[in-house]
């Protein structure tokens, strides 16, 4: 018995097939992942379902009944409920208008919105995630990009009359969570799939795919590759299909050893709203920063690059004294800087690449330092692009346009314009496929080859330990432990964290 059939899906943008005839089928009460790279498809798929996009040709069934999807209202009558990547939220507004956004508010004498009544429905509506720590007339603007995501997923599981949820359409739902929110999300999903729903499971994170998906579909240049059941595969298997060959190894070994003279140094370093901290990074080192979420990982990261002001102690940048007052003070002393959230906080999504590509650098791609000349800025975006593997039309190619592993790219591309000293990473493979993954990965390389000094904050254990010389554990504020990367596990890295 099949729930929700697709056969022979296709669909082309200005010529271009993005879609060359996908297939798919979901099963009641199954979590089934759809898989694959960045610009392989998923997204236009996803599309297609909510509505937003019309297929060039589809055969679309439901319970065997065939049907078209022509507008969001239609798929939400159909009982296909969304929570896409991107956060479709208003952040003035409180987390209760957030969840209940495009519903009907309850209402006092059918005149005046009851708040109370409001409040208490969002408030029931977190409670199905677990969610007690959030208050529903809470700014959504003013909470964590965590728990921004957690409200933006409730908002899926309200219940509607007449148009009951049968199929929930996640896309990379926990990009943005840390283990423990996740840990709540996943219990809700296999809750949905007891009850008799089904989950259509979009992420890049394989383990997660492996713990809680029932079957796999990986499509990859537009075509549906394989469906195999979970039971039945290995995470190497599942990479293999993603990119059509083997990924022997997940990380790239290291060029060259580090070097003996120091990029930057802390001493007593004071971070808002944590500890004072001392290390040191060499030349051709990455140090790795670990620790559970707000560790204090974030705000060191935001303080050696100027956005936060230090609270004591001292730094030195290749030897000279070094107390940014601002980003602009960082750029211009030698950082480069891979914010943790591309969309928001690294790219300008509506402009080219070479915009987004030069814009820290605006002065040394100018005239005489007064008159931009875009012909510049598109030979710097050209040799960048080239420098870190990026995939697009050209430089004048609108960033939005870009798969997420590609705007990831774009981002590389911006922070080593300015041949940075030291470059901070924060998060810098988050919702990147797995071959994206590994170019990023031997950019990183590459430049700690060079004598670039690196700092990787990740939540991603095993990429610390693959990637990184040392790692600093960091809790509640401040440094615990330096320890070698050779020779660690992640059993060993997680009981540091928790400071067993």
């Amino acid at each position: 018995m099949t729930l929700l059939s697709l056969k022979d899906v296709t669909k082309a943008y200005g010529g271009v097939p993005a879609l060359k005839g996908v297939d798919l089928s979901v099963a009641p009460g199954e979590i089934h992942a759809l898989m694959g790279e960045n610009g392989a498809g998923k997204s236009t798929l996803i599309k297609i379902l909510a509505g937003v996009v019309a297929p060039d040709h589809a055969d679309i069934r439901i319970d065997g009944q065939p049907v078209e999807i022509g507008s969001p209202r239609q798929a939400h009558r159909l009982g296909f409920r969304f929570i896409h990547q991107e956060f479709n939220v208003v952040p003035a507004l409180s987390v209760a208008e957030n969840i209940f956004m495009g519903r009907q508010y309850p209402t006092r004498g059918g005149l005046f919105v009851d708040w109370r009544k409001l409040n208490q429905a969002a408030r029931d509506t977190l409670q199905k995630l677990g969610i007690t720590h959030i208050d529903p007339s809470r700014p959504l603007g003013s909470l964590s990009l965590g728990d921004q995501m957690l409200v933006r997923i409730s908002s899926a599981f309200i219940g509607d009359d007449g148009a009951p949820a049968r199929l929930y359409v996640l896309d990379e739902p926990t990009a943005a969570l840390n283990r423990g929110e996740s840990e709540r999300l996943f219990t809700v999903l296999r809750e949905l799939r007891a009850s008799g729903a089904s989950v259509l499971y979009v992420s890049h994170r394989l383990d997660e795919v492996m713990a809680i998906c029932d079957m796999a579909t990986v499509v990859r240049d537009g075509r549906s590759i394989d469906t195999r059941r979970i039971a039945d595969i290995t995470h190497d298997d599942l990479v293999t299909l993603m990119i059509g060959r083997r990924v022997e190894e997940a990380y790239p070994p290291a060029i060259a050893a580090p070097r003996a003279e120091t990029v930057l140094a802390a001493q007593d370093l004071g971070i808002r709203g944590g500890r004072n901290v001392s290390f040191q990074v060499r030349a051709g080192e990455v140090l790795g920063i670990a620790g559970i979420a707000n560790a204090g990982q974030r705000n060191l990261l935001r303080t050696l690059f100027g956005d936060l002001a230090a609270t004591g102690g001292a730094m030195t940048l290749a030897g000279q004294p070094y107390r940014p007052r601002s980003p602009a003070d960082a750029w211009r002393a030698g950082l480069g800087y891979i914010p943790r959230e591309r969309r928001s906080e690294g790219l300008v999504l509506s402009r080219p690449i070479f915009e987004n590509t030069t814009l820290p650098h605006l002065a040394a791609q100018s005239r005489w330092r007064t008159w931009l000349t875009p012909p510049r800025e598109k030979r710097a975006a050209s040799e960048q692009g080239e420098l870190v593997r990026l995939k697009a039309s050209g430089p004048g190619q609108r960033v939005r346009e870009l798969s997420g592993g590609n705007q990831q790219k774009v981002v590389f591309a911006k922070a080593l314009l300015g041949k940075p000293r030291l470059l901070l990473l924060d998060e810098p493979t988050r919702g990147v496929d797995v071959g994206a993954k590994f170019d990023i990965y031997s950019i990183i390389r590459d430049m700690a080859a060079g004598g670039m000094g690196v700092v990787l904050v990740s939540s991603d254990l095993p990429e610390l330990i693959g990637m990184a010389d040392r790692i600093a554990v960091m809790r509640d504020g401040a440094i615990t432990d330096i320890v070698a990367a050779a020779g660690l596990n992640e059993e060993r890295l997680l009981n540091l964290c928790y400071g067993r």
